[in-house]
């Protein structure tokens, strides 16, 4: 499914894939997760989209084929594809270790072609091993919801009581991990959203409400998904003196001003940008430890345009997931 023009339905289109370059894998794919980011992709909300375009970052595949380099992966094994697709290893930040801040990096689905489609070509010293036993489609989630969920988690240090603004694929995976550690979740959700807090409850938020309201009690820090600027004056409002809030987003629309008060008392805020692949390699070791469950809603390729509105209207529970059709 390719993006011809911005802010337009996506169509199917045959394209043919050349051969893949010495570091490349050629990846059948399995499944692929339908992410927000691939929403702003589609409506044209992050700078110097190029069309036309495959989107899908959260690929899981079987390798076909590889490149003559390639040394990790062959024939037969089972990747999963995330976001971060090259760096230049060169730059300022990848020299620092922090190639997540990479300034001549490439994205899955976004400056490269991702993966809704049936193949897709990928730098292999980006993908993520991904266990053969699993389900394609329960896997597709961590890497992007999960992945970007667990960096902004770390962001948010030792929270104690930990705020989650928006309970969508990223939320959902996220208190999992954090009830596992032993904290305790507060789910915020839109206010005519009972479903959602239903779901959040069910995965043991302790307190489940609307964004515009206050927590029962203050929280050590709060994590922002949803793409709502209007949510981080209400988070600094949630947070006690010296908390931490963290926007988890690639967009979000323009935060409003607030008054001094809600940022006094050495709280904070702060943005998570992108990942790294010792990102990918600590969560994935994460999630199977823990045994991580994601709550997907399957969709054929077919109905991609479909599942991006489900997600644009919010009407899914947990996360929505292409399965691409079997030859």
């Amino acid at each position: 499914m390719r993006l011809l023009a911005p802010s337009s339905p996506l169509t199917p289109t045959e394209v043919a894939l050349p051969a893949p370059a010495a570091q490349e894998v050629l990846i059948r794919v399995e499944a692929c997760g339908v992410c927000r980011t691939d929403l702003h992709v589609v409506d044209n909300e992050l700078p110097d989209i190029h069309c036309p375009l495959t989107p899908g970052h959260e690929i899981v595949g079987v390798v076909i084929e590889c490149g003559r380099e390639v040394t990790r992966f062959r024939s037969g094994d089972r990747v999963g594809v995330p976001w971060l697709a090259w760096t230049c290893g060169m730059c300022a930040y990848c020299r620092a270790g922090l190639e997540n801040l990479c300034v001549n990096a490439r994205f899955t689905g976004y400056t490269r072609d991702g993966g809704y489609a049936q193949t897709a070509l990928a730098d292999a010293r980006y993908c993520l091993p991904l266990p053969a036993d699993a389900p394609a489609a329960s896997l597709a989630p961590l890497l992007c919801a999960g992945l970007i969920g667990y960096r902004a988690y770390r962001k948010a240090g030792e929270a104690a009581n930990l705020g989650l603004y928006g309970f969508g694929a990223a939320a959902h995976l996220l208190a999992q991990v954090a009830r596992h550690e032993g904290r305790r979740v507060f789910a915020f959700t839109r206010a005519e959203d009972n479903a959602g807090q239903r779901f959040a409850r069910e995965l043991g938020a302790v307190w489940a409400g609307a964004s515009d309201e206050a927590p029962p009690e203050p929280l050590d820090a709060a994590i922002i998904f949803a793409p709502v600027g209007a949510l981080v004056p209400a988070a600094l409002a949630a947070v006690h003196p010296g908390g931490r809030v963290v926007c988890a987003g690639i967009h979000m629309s323009d935060i409003p001003a607030f008054p001094y008060r809600l940022l006094w008392g050495e709280r904070s805020v702060s943005s998570v940008a992108n990942l790294t692949r010792r990102d990918g390699e600590e969560f994935m070791a994460l999630a199977t430890r823990i045994g991580l469950k994601a709550s997907v809603e399957c969709f054929a390729l077919a109905d991609a345009n479909l599942a991006l509105e489900r997600l644009r209207t919010g009407a899914l529970e947990g996360a929505a997931v292409l399965e691409m059709p079997r030859d």
